[in-house]
């Protein structure tokens, strides 16, 4: 088949554009990318209709065939999201997240606390990002609920640890594939002072929109800086609302996918049920990664080492490893109860179908990132970033650039593949000294554009996590999303200015602080507004 080239045409951004837009319009997240699909399909194939048709058809199947063969990839995190659904019924059923849930209030005295536990837990689980989103969403929704805090904060909370920890941590799957790219970088480059691992490791505290994400979770967590929409949903969870179901659209279109499972839960619960599972899913899940990593390694004829095992590391069998173990562990916890194997069995299908409809915007939103691939809209957003420009202003540039290539196309992980080797071949053709930097802004955009898009799968996975209406999480997380970005930008000017790491960094937090301070006001100021009304 073959198909149009919009390679160096902004035609390319239509298709992102449209589905972001109706999407955000609407509330209504299938029909957006379905339409955004569709639109693509006709560009790409001409206008013909019946060659369109066909296109989406071999687009829609690729999602789950690749070479012949499936597409373990999509089917491992498909897989993983069964898995995790039917372990949460299960740890529901046993009485384990109530168990753990009233052992937590009698310890996590305040709304404050209970967020702060989840902002904790996001930040120690760190080893992937679906599996942060998922566990954490998972350990810490009954705590929060108990404090009536927002499902939209605590799928804030999630979206804004999980990325941004996963970023900056060599022992994670994301730190694993970066390495990879910044070798090959280095490399093709010539450039032999530090190693892809030294070069990673300078790169973290540049990568300024990662560690003011979350700082910025803490302050939020800490002084309660619910600011737009966010305090509409505080408000509302303070009076109870928002914790049975969720919006009447997202309901339909999801499937019932924010619906409360319908488990009635055991008597007998313990917090050992609750938290046993889960140390076996993330020991299950860093030990399979570590196995696979090293069978890889075997395989080339590799000395084992830890670096090389996450760099080789086969990701998606080690979360279907990992979740095959917790929910054999919860499966376990409910047996020893004594309680009867029909109502585990309708429990399991229970949380397997709780997972339907992040299953299905998955599936969109993975063929969607098919036709924008095929569109060549990241070849044509790179462009962009080509021409008469100042070097002093290249790294702020690559940020937003690749920010909204993110945004647009919904994966930093494809934003890292096309954008680092571009930052790199422009470093190398003006000034090396800058390679760094630039590749900071790179890993820092990707991580930007990707919070705010309605289409990214983490951010997909974070609502799912917190069982939020996803639109109402993608706005409430914009203003923060933002604010980060203008604190981080004021970091790449100022680190393309002076090349100081330290300068960077105290001119990023200065303005960190004054946004803080703004949301404090405002806050405030919303508060005793609702209060005087």
């Amino acid at each position: 088949m073959n198909l149009i080239d919009f390679a160096s045409s902004p035609i390319s951004l239509m298709p992102p554009i449209v589905a972001l837009s109706l999407a955000i319009i609407t509330r209504r997240v299938l029909v957006s990318l379905g339409v955004g699909i569709l639109l693509g399909a006709v560009l790409l194939n001409d206008y013909s209709l019946s060659n369109a048709a066909g296109y989406i058809g071999s687009t829609v199947s690729s999602v789950f065939v690749e070479d012949g063969g499936l597409n373990m990839w999509n089917m491992s995190i498909v897989g993983f999201l069964l898995l995790l659904g039917m372990m949460t019924a299960l740890l529901t059923l046993s009485g384990g997240t109530r168990a753990f849930a009233e052992w937590a209030q009698s310890r996590v005295k305040s709304k404050r606390g209970s967020k702060l536990l989840a902002a904790f837990l996001g930040v120690f689980i760190f080893v992937d990002d679906y599996f942060n989103s998922l566990a954490v969403g998972a350990i810490s929704r009954p705590v929060t609920d108990r404090f009536y805090v927002s499902r939209a904060k605590l799928a804030y909370i999630l979206d804004s640890t999980a990325a941004p920890m996963c970023v900056i941590m060599p022992a994670s799957s994301w730190g694993a594939y970066i390495i990879t790219i910044i070798g090959g970088i280095l490399v093709a480059h010539g450039m032999t002072e530090y190693s892809a691992l030294g070069a990673y490791l300078r790169l973290v505290p540049m990568n300024f929109y990662a560690l003011f994400a979350i700082l910025m979770v803490f302050a939020v967590a800490w002084f309660g800086l619910d600011v737009g929409k966010m305090r509409d949903h505080e408000v509302a969870a303070s009076q109870g609302h928002g914790f049975e179901k969720d919006s009447e659209n997202d309901a339909q279109e999801a499937h019932e996918l924010n619906e409360e499972l319908d488990i009635e839960q055991s008597e007998k619960g313990k917090v050992r049920d609750l938290v046993l599972p889960i140390l076996v899913l993330i020991v299950a899940t860093v030990a399979s990664m570590l196995y696979t990593g090293a069978q890889a390694l075997e395989a080339d004829g590799k000395a084992f080492n830890l670096l090389g095992a996450f760099e080789n590391t086969d990701v998606g069998m080690s979360l279907i490893y990992g979740g095959v173990s917790g929910l054999i562990a919860a499966f376990l916890t409910v047996v020893a109860q004594g309680l009867a194997m029909i109502e585990i069995v309708r429990t399991l299908w229970i949380g397997a179908k709780s997972m339907f409809g992040a299953i299905l915007i998955l599936i969109f939103a993975w063929s969607i990132g098919s036709v924008i691939g095929d569109m060549n809209t990241g070849s044509y957003l790179s462009s962009l970033a080509q021409g008469n420009i100042g070097l002093h202003w290249l790294p702020v540039i690559l940020f937003l650039l690749s920010g909204l290539m993110a945004f647009s196309t919904g994966t930093s992980w494809g934003t890292f593949g096309i954008m680092l080797p571009i930052a790199g071949d422009m470093a190398g053709a003006t000034d090396l000294a800058l390679m760094l930097p630039m590749l900071s802004a790179v890993l820092a955009g990707s991580v930007f554009g990707d919070h705010c898009s309605p289409i990214s799968d983490t951010t997909i996975l974070s609502s799912t996590g917190a069982r939020c209406n996803h639109i109402d999480h993608v706005a409430t997380q914009l203003p923060y999303a933002l604010s980060v970005a203008l604190v981080s930008c004021v970091g790449f000017i100022v680190l393309g200015m002076t090349s100081s790491v330290l300068f960077s960094l105290a001119a990023s937090f200065a303005v960190f602080v004054a946004v803080c301070v703004a949301f404090s006001i405002i806050s405030k100021s919303k508060m005793e507004n609702c209060q005087n009304v």
